[in-house]
């Protein structure tokens, strides 16, 4: 299998009244082709005041403390008999007490509550997305019986959009108000929350803080999508953008700083590619004890271009942990029409321990 046959993700861009994707795939031969589609929503606003939702957190948590034992065992497990030398990562720090990684793998819904087509999150009435994703949970509980699975409810809290704004930046922050009402899904189905940032020809120095209210809170985590952060000026959706180590490196310092500054446990920290441009200089990212950064597979397609994907771009270059997207349209696009069951997901090296539905 090429390089260059990588896979696109498809999260959508959103504007006023209407959200759109517009997403490539490389062919072998190199010709990209686009696909786009097109749903009613409500119009993002700029996040209300913080006294508009409610910010109280639980009492702090003690967490018993690591048993390193255990935690480097299921880490070789993890590994699943990889013979590289790179899994798993060689000297990477032991986590703070109360850690989900590799003791649960996480399985998340992923999308936005103002778009049908933007993901799992939003296309289906609450309840029976909640539904599906404990029938979900039980899959992967079947497959890796070994492994306890941690539901997740994985948002997109800030939107690349295809209006520029007031601003120009071309990214639609969603309100509070929706984010709190997503905290409290998550509550019914005992999920974790992810928050996630397209950034646009924003930056991540200034959309992460904005979010500080609700990760400070123990059951929420984050999610930096290179997809859409536009640093040469280019229009959301146009090309593919891109995030550095110095990128990962601001965040999980900003991360870092809140867990200890609040005794939070660690956060984990997903990092969404599909191609080797979306994140440079991958080998100067900085691993802390506060933080789980994982480097999750986002791209669609038949399950030997996934393959492939997951094989140069997260394998061959490791991190700390992995992920795996799934997408219950896009996969099945092409012949031979087929998302990857948990079973076969599992026949990766590394095993993936964050699992992603779109």
């Amino acid at each position: 299998m090429k390089l260059k046959n990588i896979l696109f993700s498809t999260t959508l861009l959103a504007i006023p009244l209407i959200l759109f994707s517009n997403c490539s795939q490389s062919s072998s031969q190199g010709k990209g082709t686009t696909a786009a589609a097109t749903t009613t929503a409500a119009k993002a606003t700029k996040p209300a005041d913080s006294a508009a939702a409610d910010t109280t957190t639980a009492a702090p948590v003690t967490y018993p403390p690591l048993n390193k034992k255990l935690y480097d065992s299921l880490m070789k497990r993890l590994a699943h008999g990889d013979t590289t030398g790179k899994w798993p990562v060689k000297n990477a720090p032991y986590p703070l007490p109360g850690a989900i990684l590799p003791f649960k793998r996480v399985v998340a819904f992923y999308g936005n509550l103002y778009a049908k087509k933007m993901g799992i999150l939003g296309e289906l009435p609450p309840n029976e997305m909640l539904a599906k994703l404990k029938g979900e949970v039980k899959n992967w509980e079947k497959a890796d019986p070994s492994t306890p699975v941690q539901p997740a409810l994985h948002y997109i809290a800030v939107v690349a959009s295809g209006d520029p704004g007031k601003d120009g930046k071309y990214r639609n922050r969603m309100p509070f108000k929706q984010i709190d009402s997503v905290l409290k899904l998550a509550k019914k189905a005992h999920a974790i929350v992810f928050l996630d940032v397209q950034v646009a020809l924003s930056n991540i120095h200034t959309e992460l803080p904005l979010l500080e209210k609700y990760l400070i809170m123990p059951q929420v985590h984050f999610g930096m999508d290179p997809e859409f952060s536009m640093k040469d000026g280019t229009h959301p959706g146009k090309k593919i953008g891109t995030y550095d180590a110095a990128d990962v490196n601001y965040v999980s310092g900003y991360l870092a700083g809140l867990v200890r500054k609040y005794n939070l446990p660690p956060k984990i920290l997903i990092v969404h590619r599909f191609t080797k441009k979306m994140l440079t200089n991958y080998q100067n990212i900085k691993l802390h004890p506060e933080i789980q950064l994982v480097m999750d597979m986002d791209g669609w397609g038949e399950p030997d271009l996934k393959t492939g994907t997951y094989r140069y771009f997260i394998h061959n270059e490791p991190v700390q942990f992995t992920g795996y997207k799934l997408f219950y349209k896009n996969d099945i696009k092409k012949a031979p029409h087929h998302m990857l069951t948990p079973e076969e997901v599992l026949k990766y090296k590394p095993y993936p321990i964050y699992i992603q539905y779109q």
